[in-house]
């Protein structure tokens, strides 16, 4: 039950945060959140020995 509320909670992080960005008309910044998300999980994943050689080769 914990992790769900925990889960709960931190998806009402992301959908004030998107509501703000549409609300006050800063749509336009949702890409650049949505690539620092991207090179983040890439990040992330450099991480595992496993992933390295695919990523590598991106680059």
């Amino acid at each position: 039950m914990r992790f769900l509320t925990v889960a709960r909670r931190r998806t009402a992080i992301g959908g004030n945060l998107l509501s703000f960005f549409w609300g006050n008309k800063r749509w336009w910044v949702l890409p650049m959140v949505f690539v620092l998300l991207m090179f983040g999980v890439l990040l992330v994943l450099a991480q595992s020995s496993a992933i390295a050689p695919f990523i590598y080769t991106l680059f």
